[in-house]
């Protein structure tokens, strides 16, 4: 039953692949990949026969096959070669052509079977499975890569194409594996081969009859990967074929040698690819001789902008990043940022680089001029060899020149202007910098001058807002001063007639010790650590600190203090005695000296309000709307116009408001509006 099975099976799949090759023979002059699709059919056409009529172990089938898959690589070969523009055809032949070579040996294994005796053959037979199970593997990996290296818009056309190729090779890794462990089902398996085969024909027609591009656009990462594949199937096939010799030589302990070659071999191979200097040496070689560019600048790009930017708490200062970016474009294993210094460059931030071998301190003013002047990248093993331009040469410093391990100077230059210069080291793999490596360096240098000088703008600004914050605190400390001055000196001026009075020298003394502590609050004003007294809002007894900033004010101008005695309000109270006390000193200004200032505490609509009446001259409504609460701005001679700029900025603190009301020749009403507390709340800053 099985025989008639791989009999009929295969002889169905070579009918049908030789009249899909058939009907393909007019396209097969159009182009390269329709030529080799043709020849991988017939070739399939007449494995298949060979396998029907002969059988599938026989010397004949074994070639037939060897030279079936040699056939579909090069149909997939000339896929990737299509794109006559693709930098990546040398880089992946390479990969096929390893393959084949892999096919090519099972196929020599074969016919050295077949000429030697049966009973010497059993472990060269399984040699010879082992590489046709690595071929199948390679091939499934390079139908994977031939996937992914499509362009996304145009793997439609190739995946019939994907899909059947990887059913073949399935197969047949399948069929050999079973094969090499020495089971029974490998009869029943290849009657199923030619089953399938003939039913991957459908897919290949289709395949053929859609309108795909199979142009290819294949990464840098799939050649490396693609060259890494190649190198452990090579790896792959010499310890087959070692650990086979080693075999045949034979001996009691071939075990033990066997594996002792492969540990051993394995190790020495470990320890060779594991050092830096090969990594760099197979990058430089395969971009040097595989690409039409050295640096892949998508990639590039990426992880410079990652490094640049990379957020987090636990990244490396900016500086430094900036040098690692542009050190890793040119794999050099270290950098130094040198910065403005004067007319010259000092010392910056360093990554990799032994700080010890620097001179103390900065200088070279010259090679700054020349730098920013030019812009040139300076190679510095051409001014050692005296080969670089004589004016580069004289302004460059002799430690840097001494300094063995200095490959370039990148300068750094910001709209005309010279931010600085990165040194960086000497790459591994040791190489004269040649036209993309200046030119891919000369736009990074822009790029990160841009990222430097917008962190120094950054840096002035955040210096410029901390000064602008100390002077505004100092605008608000000069107001009040103003305000302690005239206090003061009215209390001076009234001393002359009163000081026999015991009443006012006690009121003098109560008005001296609230203005120095006033003035003590006002130094700590100016500390940006320090806000001054201020308490946790809570509830707060108004009347008696109403009565207290009246009374600190009463020797210098009457004040009436009146209203709902047992208000309590939510607020801070040394912000409340301040807000006030700027209400009623602007109050005191505005009144005639013989007209009391009224302080009158209310309730309205569950809020508590303070209003704080003079008589004086009032305001116009387009003064209290556009000017009042503006600071710098003030109807007053000498007056600073923060008076009720910062009552309001107080009241808004607590969950408050101050309103106005006033009317020109009339009088003005100050009203200030604090959230009630409730009776039954623990007070805070009640009066003494």
């Amino acid at each position: 039953m099985a025989a008639s099975l791989i009999l009929w099976g295969h002889a169905l799949a070579a009918l049908l692949f030789g009249v899909l090759a058939l009907s393909q023979l007019r396209h097969a002059a159009d182009a390269l990949p329709r030529l080799t699709f043709v020849v991988a059919l017939g070739s399939t056409t007449l494995w298949a026969l060979a396998v029907a009529g002969i059988g599938a172990n026989d010397l004949t089938t074994l070639l037939a096959e060897s030279l079936r898959n040699l056939a579909w690589l090069s149909f997939m070969f000339a896929l990737v070669r299509r794109d006559d523009r693709s930098a990546m055809g040398n880089a992946i032949g390479v990969v096929f052509g390893v393959v084949a070579l892999i096919v090519l040996a099972g196929g020599g294994l074969a016919m050295i079977a077949a000429l030697l005796p049966a009973a010497d053959t059993a472990a060269m037979v399984r040699a010879a499975m082992v590489l046709r199970m690595m071929v199948a593997v390679s091939a499934l990996l390079l139908v994977h890569h031939l996937y992914a290296a499509v362009a996304p818009k145009a793997r439609g056309g190739i995946l019939l194409v994907v899909l059947a190729l990887g059913g073949m090779w399935t197969i047949d890794l399948l069929l050999y594996a079973v094969g090499y462990a020495g089971s029974s089902a490998t009869v029943a398996l290849t009657a199923a081969r030619g089953i399938a085969m003939a039913l991957l024909v459908p897919v290949f027609a289709l395949a053929v009859h859609r309108n795909g591009d199979w142009t290819l656009q294949l990464s840098r990462t799939v050649a490396y990967q693609s060259f890494t594949l190649a190198a452990i199937a090579l790896y792959a096939l010499t310890m087959a074929f070692a650990t086979s010799m080693i075999g045949a030589i034979g001996g009691l302990d071939v075990r033990i040698v066997q594996t002792a070659f492969v540990f051993g071999s394995t190790a020495a191979l470990l320890g060779i690819v594991s050092t830096p200097w090969l990594r760099a040496w197979a990058k430089v070689k395969l971009a040097k001789h595989f690409f039409s560019h050295r640096y892949d600048y998508r990639a590039e790009w990426l992880r410079f902008t990652e490094t640049l930017g990379k957020p987090g708490d636990g990244a490396a200062p900016l500086e430094e990043r900036i040098v690692k970016a542009v050190a890793d474009l040119t794999d050099s294993p270290g950098g130094l940022l040198l910065v403005p210094e004067g007319a010259g460059l000092g010392q910056g931030a360093a990554w990799n680089w032994d700080m010890r071998d620097l001179p103390a301190q900065g200088g070279e003013a010259g090679l700054a001029r020349y730098l920013e002047s030019t812009g040139r990248i300076v190679e510095l093993d051409a001014v050692r060899g005296d080969s670089a331009d004589p004016e580069e040469a004289t302004h460059m410093p002799l430690w840097m020149l001494d300094h063995a391990s200095a490959w370039v100077l990148v300068p750094l230059v910001h709209f005309g202007k010279l931010v600085g210069a990165i040194l960086l080291a000497r790459p591994a793999i040791d190489r004269r910098p040649d036209w993309e490596d200046l030119d891919l360096l000369r736009i990074a240098g822009r790029q990160v001058a841009s990222y430097l000088a917008e962190a120094r703008v950054h840096a002035a600004l955040s210096e410029a807002q901390r000064f602008d914050e100390f002077n505004r605190r100092f605008a608000f400390i000069m107001h009040d001063i103003k305000n302690l001055v005239s206090q003061l000196s009215l209390v001076a001026r009234n001393a002359e007639r009163h000081a026999d009075n015991p009443d006012f020298r006690a009121d003098m003394i109560a008005t001296l010790q609230d203005s120095a502590a006033r003035m003590n609050d006002l130094l700590a004003r100016l500390s940006q650590h320090h806000s001054g007294r201020t308490e946790a809002a809570g509830p707060v007894e108004l009347m008696p600190l109403l009565e207290r900033v009246a009374a600190h004010r009463r020797a210098q101008h009457p004040i009436v203090v009146g209203g709902a005695r047992d208000a309590l309000a939510i607020a801070d109270p040394g912000r409340v005695e301040q807000l006030i006390g700027h209400l009623v000193q602007n109050a005191i200004e505005a009144s005639p000296s013989d007209d009391p200032v009224a302080v009158m505490l209310g309730a309205i609509d569950g809020a508590v309000t303070i209003d704080i009446v003079d008589h004086g001259p009032g305001m116009s409504p387009a003064f209290i709307r556009d000017q009042l609460f503006k600071p710098f701005v003030s109807s007053k001679a000498g007056g600073f116009g923060l008076g009720a700029f910062e009552a309001r900025q107080l009241a808004e603190a607590m969950g408050g408001r101050v309103e106005v009301f006033s009317r020109a020749g009339e009088g003005t009403r100050f009203r200030v509006t604090l959230p009630v507390a409730r009776a039954d709340r623990p007070m805070i800053g009640r009066a003494a």
